[in-house]
């Protein structure tokens, strides 16, 4: 009689992308009872319709996995392997948590330093930690690309000595490959973390890694320096894994010694099939924001705690956000300027000339019990937060409705008053002639404040909304569970909601707050045509503009582009196209010779982008075009391209092909640029330090669209803007945000008012 096979343990992959799918796969395939948990419907369907499929080259095998949505499981978690993006993390940690068993588990197979986060959710005993890195990548649904070999290090946190439970993980992981135990999984996580940053700056040109590495070593070795400058400093052990040996890279190394490492590092890479990085994919196929932003937060946290500068890297995360949402900005050029870099770059010097300390925060950052303080009290008040967007949702606020915008501001008048008291002076600037809501302006009192510059902080932001009136009669306000979703309630209802209730908070809790003016226009959403003058006056009597505009992706914004919007009329003269073909002067073959002329201007590598999205001309297809109009959207991200452009429609790019022509263009530029300063790079930082204090990873983002943000920081004042709603679909019937992100971002902006308050 043959002895039954002894039962595989369960898995349950949270994550199903291509590090989860790599493993799920070869977890089911030896027999394990396997469940992938993933956010994409489209991932999940594949997966139950076809299996897990791991494609080799021309080869593809399959693999029986059960998966389901986030919303589709039901049951308990028992051993879990968790490979989100790290910013999902917490998210993905705080669905797990209630549903993980007292012995359950949750291994983080994650890129960058997660365990801590995820132990704040399901408690440091039930928290593994792992080092991965695995060369894969999901090309379809429900499909994943083998890169090639890997490697795959499990252990308990903090270094405690290989348990059991680990010893168990790495034992059936080892049906993928080389999965080993270990007590310095730190040692692998800070190595990968410099080999992660040469990695990233491959994604920053369109070309192999290996490539890119090996052309530019002296900028991928002061990156690596950086990095490997912090991990001395907290006395880590960096381990060597693959191909990537650490302890050439740390700064004294001998040259000779680097170099053999680069040899070996480079020749490897070049055996893999996947010739690109997943931040590369990102970027160029996804086109989706990066994670890696999140990966380096607490390499800046470290290295500014330690005074160690960090110019190399901090110039990647910043090139990686401007390139999300503008891949054809990927080049080479970006490169060799970081080599430009490297050269006067001494990695480990704080003191070093060419490389100063960062910027002087605005602010001083408040206590630990104190932004938890109000981080408790904003969660205990969830309930009347979303009470106050119930109600302000309710109120129709169409940018073309002057009586709905007059109602909705007497709303807010009067809950204003409830939700604050009385303001100590009160404005209100009448628009009714210019078609547009009237502007508000109420003006709080400082509480308690010691800083220095006392002049006010301008909270900034519109209460009118791209939706029609009537929009409320079909899609009101809907709440389920965590997720509240109707016209304006990302864009951005729930941002001055946030707004008020931080400033009822440190009332409430005796906490110092600055001076603030709170100003809010009707008629963002069409331009700020009548507003943005009164805006710019204000902020030049303000220490800084906080822009309660929605978030991106749950990032801050601190560059935003120019936007010029133009109108292309040609005016010709009519014919008839079949009798008299010769006679006349299309205005619609001229019309499309100044596109192309115009599409010559476009120079993605600096952001600038022309898109002609309306064309009109013409009566008849047998009539000669007398007439033909274009609309031109115009994006820059500096002021020298928007002088660039500006020339280059007056001048030279509108004469005529055909002289029987005239050409004519209309049109302004309806937002400056909102370029990141190094007073906005100083705000942002703080705030990301205060969003510390909180507990929250916070991102820097770049954007296409413009704000009223924009007319501030042209003029002088710097501006954090994106400290609204976390949610998305602004202008959109999926528009949504949500009760925990109202909390989060009420208690950030409390927490920074504190530190402005405090210096």
């Amino acid at each position: 009689m043959t002895a039954p096979s002894p039962q595989r343990a369960a898995y349950t992959v949270v994550g199903g992308g291509a590090i989860g799918g790599t493993l799920a796969f070869a977890l089911a395939r030896a027999g394990h009872p396997v469940t992938v948990v993933d956010t994409d419907p489209a991932h999940v369907a594949a997966i139950r319709a076809r299996g897990l499929v791991v494609a080799h080259g021309e080869s593809r095998t399959s693999v029986p996995v059960a998966a389901a949505t986030p919303d589709e499981f039901s049951g308990t978690l028992g051993r879990v392997l968790l490979a989100v993006k790290a910013q999902a993390t917490g998210t993905a940690a705080a669905w797990i948590a209630p549903r993980l068993e007292p012995d359950g588990y949750v291994v983080s197979l994650q890129n960058g330093f997660n365990e801590d986060l995820i132990a704040e959710h399901v408690g440091a005993r039930r928290t593994v930690a792992a080092f991965v890195n695995i060369f894969a990548d999901v090309v379809e649904p429900g499909v994943v690309l083998d890169g090639g070999a890997g490697a795959l290090v499990v252990g308990e946190v903090g270094g405690a000595p290989v348990s059991p439970r680990v010893r168990a993980v790495v034992a059936d992981l080892q049906s993928w490959g080389p999965a080993v135990a270990s007590d310095n999984v730190e040692g692998y996580l800070w190595a990968k973390a410099g080999f992660g940053a040469m990695l990233a700056a491959t994604a920053l040109a369109d070309a192999p890694m290996a490539d890119l590495i090996d052309r530019h070593r002296p900028a991928m070795a002061a990156l690596t320096g950086e990095i490997f400058a912090v991990s001395d400093r907290l006395g880590i052990t960096l381990e060597a894994f693959d191909a990537f040996e650490p302890l050439p890279f740390r700064h004294g190394t001998d040259p000779a010694e680097r170099d053999a490492a680069f040899d070996r590092l480079s020749a490897w890479l070049r055996t893999q099939a996947k010739d690109r990085s997943g931040i590369w994919r990102d970027l160029a196929v996804r086109h989706r924001p990066v994670e890696v932003t999140t990966h380096y937060a607490d390499v800046f946290d470290h290295a500014a705690r330690e005074g160690l500068p960090t110019p190399l890297l901090r110039t990647v995360m910043d090139g990686l956000r401007s390139l999300e949402g503008a891949p054809d900005g990927m080049s080479e050029a970006r490169l060799a300027e970081l080599d430009r870099l490297a050269g006067s770059a001494v990695p480990g010097r704080p003191d070093d000339q060419n490389h100063p300390a960062p910027a002087a925060l605005p602010g001083r950052l408040p206590e630990v019990e104190q932004a938890a303080a109000v981080r408790a009290w904003l969660d205990e008040h969830r309930e009347d937060m979303v009470a106050d967007l119930d109600a302000y949702t309710s109120q129709g606020s169409a940018s073309d409705d002057l009586d709905d915008l007059g109602a909705c501001l007497g709303w807010l008048r009067d809950w204003l008053d409830r939700r604050l008291g009385a303001p100590d002076a009160e404005e209100i600037l009448p628009r009714a002639e210019a078609r547009a809501g009237d502007i508000l302006v109420r003006r709080y009192p400082a509480r308690d404040a010691v800083a220095e510059d006392a002049r006010p902080v301008l909270l900034l932001g519109h209460y009118d909304t791209v939706w029609p009136t009537g929009t409320l009669d079909d899609w009101p306000f809907r709440r389920d569970g965590d997720h509240i979703s109707g016209p304006g309630v990302f864009d951005m209802k729930a941002g001055l909601v946030q707004a008020v209730w931080a400033l009822r908070a440190l009332d409430a809790l005796g906490l110092p707050r600055p001076a603030c003016t709170l100003m809010l226009n009707g008629d963002e959403e069409t331009g700020s045509l009548a507003s943005h003058e009164a805006i710019v006056a204000e902020s030049h009597g303000s220490r800084l503009a906080m822009v309660f505009e929605a978030a991106a992706d749950g990032a801050i914004k601190t560059a935003r582009k120019g936007v010029g919007l133009f109108t292309l009329t040609v005016t010709g003269s009519e014919a008839h196209a079949g009798l008299d073909p010769t006679a006349g002067a299309s205005a619609v073959d001229e019309l499309a010779h100044q596109i192309l002329r115009l599409a010559e201007l476009r120079t993605p590598d600096v952001g600038t982008s022309l898109n002609v999205g309306v064309v009109e001309g013409g009566t008849r297809s047998n009539v000669t075009a007398g007439r033909a109009v274009g609309r031109i959207d115009i994006r820059v991200a500096s002021a020298a391209e928007q002088q660039r452009i500006g020339e280059a429609l007056a001048l030279a790019a509108l004469r005529p092909v055909d002289p029987r022509t005239r050409v004519e263009i209309t049109g302004d530029w309806n937002r400056p640029v909102f370029e990141r300063t190094e007073q906005v790079a100083a705000l942002a930082e703080l705030t990301r330090r205060c969003a510390a204090l909180l507990g929250e990873d916070l991102r820097e983002a770049s954007v296409g669209g413009a704000s009223d943000g924009n007319f501030v920081v042209a003029a002088g004042t710097p501006v954090l803007d994106g400290i609204g709603a976390v949610g998305s679909g602004a202008h959109a019937r999926s528009e949504n945000t949500s009760v925990s992100g109202m909390v989060a971002r009420s208690a950030l902006a409390a927490t920074v008012l504190v530190s402005l308050a405090a210096g």
